[in-house]
């Protein structure tokens, strides 16, 4: 009931208060230095997503100066179909791929929120089948393109509830924001709103990903 409550209150975002912020416009630089790949939540709005996804790239192009940033929003559903993470997840793998062919020297920033970091987890090999909204991995970023990943900047991630977390070759590259009480992120916890708080910790988010650049 919780997580149905948690899903209803992002569908109502855009009649609430927060909708009220402005989205920043998406780079269409070519071959930019640093690529932001950002997957929205469930029902989230916004251009990247405006909790996590828009505040984030706002503060990444404070944050990392002397380079130049562009933005995808991950073309998936976001919805609760049992194929929409997997289709999030499919779109990453094969929208990384066509930009390290197209821009060799370009590096990615992946951000997720929600079932985007669902969708994110996938991505990079790991599964968030059996999370809320998840589903099994059906493509995975290359050996030969995961270095190019710089950061990895995750909020509200399902798989934490499950006790899982990114480990591996991605680790040391990734932040996972969980906010205490959200009970998407963990198991237990009762605080809605808490899922719905994170553009708070987009500065963090972004210096974390200016020191990995």
């Amino acid at each position: 009931m919780r997580i149905r409550l948690c899903l209803a209150a992002l569908s109502l975002l855009g009649g609430a208060g927060l909708a009220t912020l402005t989205a920043p416009s998406a780079s269409a630089a070519t071959c930019a230095d640093l690529d932001v790949v950002a997957a929205r939540g469930t029902f989230e709005p916004g251009t990247l997503g405006l909790i996590v996804g828009d505040p984030v790239f706002s503060a990444l192009q404070q944050k990392i100066t002397g380079k130049t940033l562009s933005s995808y929003a991950v073309n998936y559903p976001a919805d609760l179909s049992l194929t929409s993470a997997a289709t999030g997840n499919l779109d990453v793998v094969n929208h990384v791929n066509a930009q390290a062919a197209a821009c060799p020297n370009q590096r990615f920033i992946l951000v997720g929120y929600s079932q985007g970091a669902n969708v994110v987890d996938n991505s990079m090999g790991i599964s968030s089948d059996g999370a809320v909204v998840g589903s099994p991995v059906v493509a995975t970023i290359p050996a030969a393109v995961e270095p190019k990943v710089a950061a990895v900047l995750l909020f509200g991630n399902p798989i934490r509830a499950l006790g899982k977390s990114v480990t591996g070759t991605y680790q040391s590259r990734t932040i996972d924001f969980c906010a205490t009480g959200d009970p998407i992120c963990q198991n237990g916890g009762t605080d809605v709103l808490a899922h719905l708080g994170y553009t708070s910790d987009a500065g963090a988010a972004a210096t974390f990903a200016a020191g990995k650049v």
